[in-house]
């Protein structure tokens, strides 16, 4: 679809033929179907309006080693937001927590949906918490983040490397390659399976990655459709959250290579951010809180990854 000039009114799906690029992984999917559901909703048009493209991304087809090794949150993003920029799609659905720090020039965050539960679950058939995995437990999961949080709490922890998407996941555990493992509550209810979590762990001492549970819909900055057609269906409480979440993720420059966690939450104007670096071994944490106008969203996170930063130090993220 060529960029448009802009409009005063809501273009109509039929006539724009968005198509909508995402990851071919059942979850991936069923948030492009879920996006695509409440663009036609809000623009009074058929679903089927709307065409999804699976894109496979390096993240996908790099299964043999963590992806720390090998270049960071990008790899589950590039070729989806290179589809975006040379125009074989119009809008890509991404995982918040799967973006960049630093988005491609010409790209800009649309939307984002409402965010569903920001909680990790724990599936485990011996244990419903951290706490309580038996002395020496195998812990498997390929996040930084749940490692370093995970071993925080029980240094004695076995941490293997569990990757895939979240049903190989749940295969392997069932398998008996760990004892436990630890998901995202959010894609186990868009998939229906969260009769699976044994346990909840408390967002409150346990930090999501920034912009877990949300939906973020990009485009081309110069689209005018698609940036039409999407701010229709934007949740501004969560986009508010994630702006300060992800300025403080840009402060300390994160990625998939260093443990952070962070999350802001609204209340009528305020917002409440809460985030965390954690060294990778649990040895060290260093938690920030900061509150204020939810207009000054974006320096609130920026300020207190900056007292972060400086309570860590340069080194602080060096094993």
């Amino acid at each position: 679809m060529p960029d448009a000039a802009p409009n005063t009114g809501t273009p109509s799906m039929q006539s724009a033929g968005i198509r909508i690029g995402t990851r071919g992984s059942p979850l991936a999917l069923a948030q492009a179907k879920e996006t695509a559901r409440l663009l036609a909703a809000s623009n009074n048009s058929s679903a089927d309006a709307a065409t999804i493209l699976p894109i496979r991304t390096s993240g996908d087809m790099i299964t043999d080693r963590p992806l720390s090794e090998v270049g960071g949150k990008g790899l589950f993003t590039k070729e989806i937001d290179d589809a975006l920029l040379d125009g074989r799609i119009d809008l890509a659905v991404h995982s918040a927590k799967d973006l960049p720090t630093h988005l491609p020039d010409g790209l800009v965050i649309a939307a984002v949906l409402e965010r569903e539960d920001v909680r990790d679950a724990i599936l485990s058939p011996i244990s419903t918490s951290i706490a309580g995995l038996p002395k020496e437990a195998v812990l498997g999961t390929s996040s930084l983040r749940r490692k370093a949080l995970a071993l925080r709490i029980r240094p004695d922890l076995r941490i293997v490397d569990m990757r895939g998407n979240v049903e190989t996941r749940i295969r392997k555990l069932a398998e008996g390659a760990a004892d436990a493992t630890l998901l995202a509550i959010a894609g186990l209810r868009r998939l229906g399976l969260a009769d699976r979590a044994a346990g909840m762990l408390d967002s409150a001492e346990w930090l999501p990655a920034v912009g877990q549970g949300a939906i973020a819909i990009m485009a081309r900055e110069s689209d005018a459709i698609s940036l039409s057609l999407s701010a229709a269906i934007d949740d501004r409480e969560t986009s508010v959250a994630l702006a300060a979440e992800r300025a403080f993720l840009t402060v300390l420059d994160g990625s998939c290579r260093t443990p952070i966690g962070g999350l802001a939450t609204l209340e009528n104007d305020m917002i409440y951010f809460r985030g965390i670096i954690v060294k990778p071994d649990g040895s060290e944490a260093h938690v920030v809180e900061r509150q204020g106008p939810v207009a000054e969203a974006e320096s609130i996170g920026a300020e207190a990854a900056g007292e972060l930063a400086r309570r860590g130090g340069a080194d602080f993220f060096q094993s």
